[in-house]
């Protein structure tokens, strides 16, 4: 029952932005931390952003440090991740993910970044 589907990919220049966000339902929404994944072609998952359960704690990957914000709306139980200063390497599929349910995942959105 447990639900995320992300949306808000696409494809653009470097330099450009996007704001991705996570529709969630089936749990509690607020009650837990939030995460954003991403994985390029035949790579791991890496961890992008996270924020706490009431939106005030958010650490974020070295690689996207300035360029990236992760925000949430728990009452539209929804993550968002905003995106500027796009480069190549952050083309990926970017996946939203909460600690408290291991193991859900959503299909994803795909990001891609080329001139």
């Amino acid at each position: 029952q447990v639900q995320f589907v992300e949306s808000g990919g696409g494809l653009v220049q470097p330099g450009g932005t996007l704001r991705l966000s996570c529709s969630t339902s089936g749990f509690t929404f607020s009650a837990y931390p939030m995460v954003w994944y991403r994985q390029g072609p035949g790579k791991e998952r890496e961890m992008v952003a996270h924020i706490g359960d009431r939106g005030g704690i958010t650490h974020y990957a070295d690689s996207v440090k300035g360029r990236f914000t992760i925000s949430r709306d728990n009452a539209k139980n929804t993550v968002y991740l905003q995106m500027n200063s796009l480069k190549p390497e952050d083309t990926a599929v970017y996946y939203c993910y909460s600690p408290g349910r291991p193991g859900v995942w959503g299909q994803g959105t795909q990001v891609t970044v080329s001139s």
